[in-house]
């Protein structure tokens, strides 16, 4: 960043506290074009940009279309360097649970580690779990009043292509909800670091599903959802600064 910072000659300024890793990048387009958000200039990264909104007192970047593991972590990492108090992935995913409805919304608690990021941060093993099981509550309160939420667990593949009927039956017997390319090496590495990070992901797509695939909603839906994740990381700000100044304090007594 230091580099980027340099060459574009720009300020050292913090990004926002929290920050939304739009995978698909719908939601960065609809903000765009509908003027609610402006440009971050300060962001020092060569690969993406970001704009920000402010809601709940709270401001928010988005970065658009850092999809797959290796992608947001790269991000993930400049974000949590940069300032960043919680970074949320927000992704479009396959129904692997077929009482899922659909569109809906998955909050994952653990992941399937089917892909190679992780491994970088922890040693090998089947899943990995959510950093952050109060930041994976507040999400699931603030969004529920936009779409059925179930929190658990989700398949992370690299290969999206290479998703076969074996992969999908085992996994989804294994009890994973969804599937999507992102979870489990943003998990892997937020326990590395300590940081706050989450995924939200819009089920959108099933194999079995003889309706419109793909469907992650109108505009006006992703924004809904993007308001529910300000909301929901905004509460798990305070009640985290909460308990910081009740341990000083307890502290200062001693």
């Amino acid at each position: 960043m230091r580099e980027v910072r340099r060459t574009r000659r720009l300020k050292t300024v913090p990004v926002p506290s929290v920050c939304v890793l739009d995978f698909d990048g719908d939601l960065f387009d609809g903000l765009v074009q509908d003027g609610s958000a402006s440009p971050v200039v300060e962001w020092a990264c060569f690969h993406t940009p970001m704009v920000a909104v402010r809601r709940h007192g709270v401001r928010c970047g988005v970065v658009p279309r850092t999809i797959g593991g290796p992608f947001a972590v790269l991000v993930a990492e400049q974000l949590i360097a940069a300032g960043a108090t919680v970074v949320v992935g927000l992704t479009s995913s396959g129904r692997l649970a077929p009482a899922l409805p659909l569109p809906s919304l998955v909050i994952a608690t653990e992941a399937i580690r089917d892909e190679g990021t992780s491994l970088h941060y922890l040693p090998a093993s089947e899943r990995v779990s959510a950093p952050n099981e109060s930041l994976v509550t507040a999400l699931a309160d603030s969004l529920a009043s936009v779409a059925p939420v179930t929190r658990g667990l989700v398949w992370t593949t690299d290969a999206p292509y290479r998703e076969t009927r074996t992969q999908v039956r085992r996994w989804s017997a294994a009890g994973a909800l969804a599937v999507e390319m992102q979870a489990a090496s943003l998990f892997a590495f937020a326990q590395t670091r300590d940081a706050a990070i989450s995924i939200v992901a819009m089920v959108s797509n099933s194999g079995d599903h003889t309706g419109e695939q793909f469907d992650t909603g109108e505009h006006a839906y992703r924004v809904a959802v993007l308001d529910g994740i300000i909301a929901g990381a905004a509460r798990f700000i305070r009640a985290r600064r909460s308990q910081t100044s009740r341990r000083t304090a307890t502290q200062a007594k001693r």
